[in-house]
């Protein structure tokens, strides 16, 4: 089929990749978020999936909104059969929706109708599921809800974070969605509403989302930590600042109050409302990311003081 594929960071690199790689179809353009600054210079950057297309010369449309009408002009011209959509970042307008014949087929980093929504994997992390995948489905006006075509499933790691698991998702889920366009080619594929049941919603997760409270179990600071590495990452507060915290290993040595802070030779253990955890990488304002026991040396951290 002729494809016009739609995506933008790093996660969605592997469908585009594959769907280059597959001799069944052509993907004729990208579409892709506009060039954003990046770095201390803050200049302007190709996204990941734009600088693909670039690699194998490839047209990229990067249009403010998907409802402008010179990009629906050139995406009519381009008369796409379908158009895979893999984490793009902007919503798509009705007029956009119509315009190839087999629609916007959407690679999402879950199994709806579970996790609708900007963060799935992080949502999943968080209240401990144990499994997850990826599901593809043809994009109506409402978020994440229309009919399936497939799902594959993927077991979440012990202490696997969200970047990491995303990394597996974005792999397996570029063969689904391979998968998909060939059945949806050759006719073996029909898409199946979701079930009405077990809808949940995955909204963007914020900076403040990510602060860790040592107010709450050892299991829940473990998860919301793994949840958000490494966007937007972990956070507490030492001294005043904020101290950015990698993932954590839950341990079973006695109570210390929340947040409090035990300095040994070889580890750093916090409080929680449960049993302590031992600190991991840790970074300090002006600081580069180093080992939790390196930054408690060089802090010097007086008994009592806590994380809050």
């Amino acid at each position: 089929m002729r494809l016009v594929f739609a995506g933008t960071p790093e996660p969605a690199v592997p469908a585009l990749r594959a769907l280059l790689e597959s001799p069944r179809h052509e993907v004729a353009a990208v579409v892709t978020r506009p060039d954003a600054p990046a770095g201390r210079g803050r200049r302007l950057v190709r996204s990941p999936v734009g600088a693909l297309a670039d690699e194998h010369g490839i047209e990229v449309l990067t249009p403010a909104k998907a409802g402008d009408a010179e990009f629906l002009d050139r995406l009519r011209a381009l008369e796409p059969d379908a158009c895979p959509v893999v984490a793009y970042g902007a919503l798509l307008p009705q007029r956009a929706l119509d315009i190839p014949r087999h629609g916007w087929v959407n690679l999402h980093f879950s199994l709806l109708p579970g996790w609708r929504g900007a963060a799935p994997v992080q949502a999943a992390i968080r209240v401990g599921e144990e499994i997850t995948g990826a599901t593809t489905f043809r994009i109506v006006r409402e978020l994440d809800a229309g009919p399936v075509y497939g799902v594959v499933t993927e077991k979440i790691g012990a202490g696997e974070t969200a970047g990491e698991l995303l990394a597996r998702l974005s792999v397996s889920g570029a063969r689904l969605l391979v998968s998909t366009m060939d059945g949806i080619e050759d006719g073996t594929l029909t898409a199946v509403p979701q079930a009405p049941d077990g809808v949940s919603y995955a909204p963007k997760v914020t900076v403040d989302d990510a602060r860790v409270s040592f107010t709450d179990p050892a299991i829940a600071v473990d998860r919301l930590i793994r949840a958000v590495t490494p966007e937007p990452g972990a956070w507490a507060e030492f001294r005043g600042e904020r101290l950015k915290l990698g993932p954590v290993s839950v341990v079973d040595d006695p109570a210390l109050a929340p947040g409090e802070l035990k300095v040994e030779r070889k580890r750093v253990l916090a409080g929680t409302a449960t049993q302590p955890v031992r600190l991991g990488e840790v970074q300090a304002q002006g600081k580069k990311r180093m080992a939790a026991t390196d930054w408690a040396r060089g802090t010097r951290i007086d008994q009592g003081e806590r994380l809050s």
